[in-house]
């Protein structure tokens, strides 16, 4: 087995250095120069072992460094041969294949996430059946050389005198504790451009705006420029320091008018762009020419989703790249086809939905949270069914002519006081996907939690989103390999994304000590039901143990309250359908209090009598929501002093509604559905869990 004596780099230089005739033809490294490249990787090759990488009982491992589109270098490891032409969707999340963004790790990390893998699950287990040694230095010393190599020659490096397209080792085995390659192939491409650093510190105006200029508004009719007008001041923003452009008006809605940016007296913070697609093209030319306003929200649509717009769409972009090369770095944009922004530190609503279908009261003591989205429809629903959510800043992102989803997350991954990013992505812009997980690495090294959701993840949905937002989708797995392992919490479908982001925000500042969990309720089936769905992909909590003392301390409360005869104290526990409020909340702290107990999920139970659950009660005269030991007033002081998350499920109907907003007030995590609740619970637990982690090793190349 060769040992590496010239570091891959070197050696895939040289073989760059060989030329068309002798290191590559067409984009493909020569075979003596693939044979010498993997020689620097201390990997062998099948003729090095007269056919060994090919023995009927090893395991076909595909080891590849890719350069993605949206993720620059990626690093893949998992089946190879046969095995590894079967589709992912047939085995469990990460069990086929990891990835990682090359960026992102460091070889003992890619091992670790590896060892996920049936891959290499049968490795070990071979080995352990014939006695050998556990493969794992074997991979990490080629983990380790290959990201190496995918550092120094991945795209949007400068220097780079070429990219490392891809280099696939498949079938890989792992032979008397040496890698052979039974095949091996090496692709180049020349270095392309990439786009401008924009003038990230120009957020800041986009969001907390002084002075806002709007374009498009109409003097005597209803349309979207005129919603936004009545919107801002609706919401609160200061009507002296608006300014409509439009010629031969003076004043619309008591703000002021002037003919145009020629006639501003001072730069606007923003202008807002509310005009016909067709008119953009130019005005944009004159925003940029003018100098006269650092950010632009585009609301237009239709630039850049239909096939005749594309064209223009691409080159009005680049003209708006170039600017940024300019003193002061030129304006920045959001947009086009963008619902607009929410800012509620900066004072102002410029969706141009009207206050009346959707009103934002605030719902959180300290608002937290940011909502980034391609689809302004996504947020707004969002919302609608969950005000609780609540965020401080809500930003469409549209066809991210300018600003895309990595800036925007790279902006609020260090901006304080946020707590929670909930955003919504169709697709990335070229190496944005990159810069993008390289913000959620940020973002959760500096405490904050990323909850996210792709769509197009079928084949119909993908064309879906390019009508949509003129995205590009790319591939799913991909995708959610590798801001998984950048430290987002990936829902599958809205439901999920409803549940993670409002957990994330709910228990934000709750100590995550552990996966012990505790579950209460006075139903049977509630109980069981949280014990059944505290398990997920890769992770499980585990029902604690409770302590004698803690067992002793329910026994009497549950004698106190003649139940003592009806329950048998354990995890989980169904308390009768006869307890009241007072007990409910008397056991939780008694489940709080036991060290055994990490998290505690507890079913309210409003539809049993004994709990006072109802607005208004017929049967029992203020036995109802107004009595001091009904719930809704116990239980938010609880939740305050104990430092351990609290998970409430109230399972009812619309009686039951007021109950729940009382609750959700007070800041008490509640779910109508135990199941939904626990996998909400198992996920955000896994999810800080492995923060912790990373902020611990911190893999790969980002600092918070």
């Amino acid at each position: 087995m060769p040992q590496p004596s010239t570091d891959a780099a070197t050696l895939f230089e040289q073989a760059l250095a060989g030329g068309h005739g002798h290191g590559h033809d067409h984009g493909h490294l020569g075979a003596r120069e693939l044979h010498a490249l993997l020689d620097g990787l201390g990997i062998g090759h099948d003729g090095d072992r007269g056919g060994d990488a090919a023995r009927a009982d090893g395991v076909d491992l595909h080891v590849a460094l890719h350069s993605t589109r949206e993720f620059g270098m990626v690093l893949g490891a998992g089946l190879g041969g046969l095995e590894g032409e079967l589709d992912e969707r047939n085995f469990r999340r990460d069990r086929a294949s990891v990835h990682a963004a090359v960026a992102l790790t460091d070889a003992a990390d890619f091992l670790a996430l590896f060892k996920r893998t049936f891959a290499y699950q049968k490795l070990a287990a071979l080995a352990q059946r014939d006695g050998a040694a556990a493969p794992d230095a074997p991979l990490l010393a080629c983990f380790e050389r290959l990201l190496a190599l995918g550092r120094a020659f991945a795209p949007g490096r400068a220097e780079a005198r070429a990219v490392l397209q891809a280099l696939e080792l498949n079938p890989l085995r792992c032979t008397a504790g040496a890698l052979v390659a039974g095949a091996a192939a090496c692709r180049v491409a020349a270095p392309q451009a990439t786009r401008l650093a924009r003038p990230l510190a120009k957020i800041d105006k986009l969001i907390h705006p002084r002075r806002i200029g709007l374009i498009g508004v109409s003097g005597s009719g209803m349309n979207f420029g005129r919603i936004i007008l009545r919107n801002l001041m609706g919401g609160g923003y200061p009507k002296e320091q608006l300014l409509v452009l439009k010629p031969g008006e003076t004043e619309i809605d008591g703000v002021r008018c002037v003919e145009g940016l020629k006639a501003l007296d001072s730069k606007l913070d923003l202008l807002i762009v509310a005009v016909a697609a067709s008119a953009v093209y130019a005005l944009v030319d004159e925003i940029i020419e003018s100098d006269a306003v650092d950010a632009v929200m585009l609301i237009p649509g239709s630039m850049g989703e239909t096939q005749a717009s594309r064209e223009p769409a691409a080159a009005l972009a680049a003209r708006i790249n170039a600017a940024h090369a300019r003193p002061g770095g030129g304006p920045i944009f959001l947009g086009a086809n963008c619902l607009g922004v929410v800012s509620h530190p900066g004072a102002y609503d410029s969706w141009f939905i009207p206050l009346e279908r959707l009103p934002k009261p605030q719902k959180k003591k300290v608002r937290d949270a940011v909502m980034l989205s391609q689809s302004g429809a996504f947020m707004i629903t969002r919302l609608s069914q969950n005000p609780w959510l609540d965020p401080a800043y809500m930003l469409a992102l549209g066809n991210q002519t300018d600003l895309t989803h990595g800036d925007l997350a790279s902006y609020f991954s260090g901006l304080d006081g946020i707590k929670t990013l909930g955003i919504y992505i169709e697709g990335f812009k070229d190496l944005d996907g990159l810069h993008f997980a390289q913000a959620v690495r940020r973002a959760v090294l500096n405490g904050k939690q990323v909850v996210l959701y792709k769509s197009g993840r079928t084949a119909p949905g993908q064309g879906g989103v390019m009508g949509h937002t003129a995205s590009v989708a790319g591939d799913l797995a991909l995708f959610e390999s590798v801001l998984r392992h950048a430290g987002a919490i990936v829902a599958e479908d809205f439901n999920t994304f409803d549940d993670l982001f409002y957990i994330a925000g709910t228990l934000h500042d709750k100590a995550i000590g552990g996966g012990r969990v505790g579950a209460i309720s006075g139903a049977g089936f509630e109980a069981v039901g949280v014990a059944d769905n505290i398990e997920t992909d890769g992770f499980a909590m585990q029902m604690g143990a409770l302590e004698q003392a803690t067992i002793e301390r329910i026994e009497a409360i549950l004698k106190a309250n003649k139940l003592d005869q009806l329950v048998e104290v354990r995890n989980p526990i169904d308390i009768n359908p006869g307890a009241d409020d007072v007990a409910h909340m008397d056991i939780t702290e008694a489940f709080l209090d036991d060290p055994n107990i990490d998290a505690v999920v507890v079913g309210l139970d409003p539809t049993a009598p004994s709990v006072r659950a109802l607005e208004h009660s017929k049967l029992r005269p203020g036995y109802d929501l107004s009595d001091a030991r009904s719930t809704v007033h116990l239980m938010p002081p609880l939740v305050a002093r104990h430092a351990k998350p609290v998970v409430g499920i109230l399972d009812g109907g619309s009686l039951y509604d007021a109950m729940t907003a009382r609750l959700m007030d007070g800041g008490v995590c509640c779910f109508r559905n135990c199941a939904r609740g626990a996998r909400a619970l198992v996920r955000y637990v896994q999810a800080r869990l492995y923060a912790d982690d990373l902020k611990r090793r911190r893999p790969g190349q980002i600092e918070a």
